[in-house]
């Protein structure tokens, strides 16, 4: 009987496409330390991020593909994923251990950004991926609320800060430094200084992704994070209704002037279902962003209902991907984590060329 090579099992893979990247998985170099013995093939199938969508896809078919090749008698398949650094185009960087920046931003306050940036980063981290957040609203920071810290990072003279950690993310925010009631009341060159100095004073260690609440509108703390740091993408919150949209357009000019690629738009409060009857009422129009997105030529990367337990879970310090994980609203929000995950990764590959199979 012919014994099973591996160039045969990496010419059944090679049928294997992921479809995010339009590439098979054996080009993409996702095939590690693939071994056979006496028909029993291992392999690994190590994936851009562990946020990947189509995980168990790609799982399911490449065991069909080995399984499809003669004389092969059974097949053992580990799913791991590395992030890879996004290409990077700032000279001064201030978090170089950090892989890749994802920035939420929104051209107006009360679009549930802050809300979103968190329960983003939260299904980033749950999906396995080292995850940092900060919060760069100097004027109104909320993460202290939202995530339920109610102390300040210890600091050990001589030192960086470290970040509070809390749910599985590392988290750093001026809020951590001022009363709760006291106004911040600076100039806008203050405010660029203070966002530097949460970058660069605080150890963040290896992140995959740091997700950045940005303040709304389009002012110094965006133009200090372009210039001090490599921002691989960002996120664009808006609500439906045209008033919010008309900001929208100012965010992405803003962004594009500076060089920086939106990664996409997401339409929060989008409808609202009564948890009732069921019945969809959409209270600020709907569609409006994915609208605004066709037009960008931008991706529309989802839509978030209005629903009172999001906005109660965030009030309590519980976010919704921690306080209620199987909920359909949840659910949303790791769709939305995956597809960012998959566009950076698309981002990252096309830049960096791609990595080499490993055999034993």
């Amino acid at each position: 009987m012919s014994s099973v090579t591996q160039e045969a099992i990496l010419d059944a893979l090679k049928g294997v496409m992921d479809p995010d990247l339009h590439r098979d998985i054996v080009s993409l170099g996702f095939i590690k330390d693939l071994a056979i013995a006496d028909g029993h093939v291992s392999f690994k199938i190590e994936l851009t991020t562990p946020a990947c969508p189509v995980k168990e896809l790609l799982r399911r078919q490449a065991l069909d593909a080995v399984m499809g090749v003669a004389n092969v008698k059974g097949a053992t398949i580990d799913m791991t994923a590395r992030v890879r650094n996004a290409p990077r185009k700032a000279s001064d960087n201030l978090i170089p251990h950090v892989k890749n920046v994802i920035a939420v931003a929104s051209g107006k306050g009360g679009v549930g950004k802050s809300t979103t940036a968190v329960n983003l980063a939260l299904a980033l981290a749950q999906a396995g991926a080292k995850t940092g957040i900060l919060d760069a609203d100097i004027y109104g920071p909320s993460l202290p609320k939202m995530l339920k810290i109610d102390h300040r990072p210890d600091q050990q003279e001589g030192k960086k800060l470290s970040p509070i950690e809390a749910y599985g993310l590392k988290v750093m925010s001026m809020g951590f430094f001022m009363d709760e009631d006291t106004p911040v009341v600076w100039r806008g060159p203050m405010v660029g200084m203070a966002v530097e100095q949460l970058l660069r004073d605080i150890e963040w260690g290896e992140l995959d992704y740091l997700v950045i609440d940005l303040p709304p509108g389009t002012g110094d703390a965006q133009l200090t994070l372009t210039q001090k740091v490599p921002i691989t993408g960002v996120v664009i919150v808006s609500t439906p209704q045209d008033v919010a949209l008309a900001d929208v357009k100012r965010g992405i000019n803003m962004f594009r002037k500076v060089d920086v690629p939106v990664l996409g738009i997401i339409e929060n409060m989008s409808y609202y279902l009564c948890p009732s009857c069921g019945h969809r009422s959409e209270i600020f129009s709907h569609g409006g962003a994915r609208k605004q997105a066709e037009a960008f030529g931008l991706e529309f990367l989802g839509d978030i209902p209005l629903d009172g337990a999001i906005r109660e879970d965030a009030d309590s310090g519980i976010p919704i991907m921690v306080a209620h994980p199987n909920s359909p609203q949840t659910q949303k929000y790791r769709e939305i984590a995956a597809r960012i995950a998959a566009i950076i990764a698309t981002m990252g590959l096309t830049d960096q060329g791609f990595p080499q199979i490993i055999v034993e």
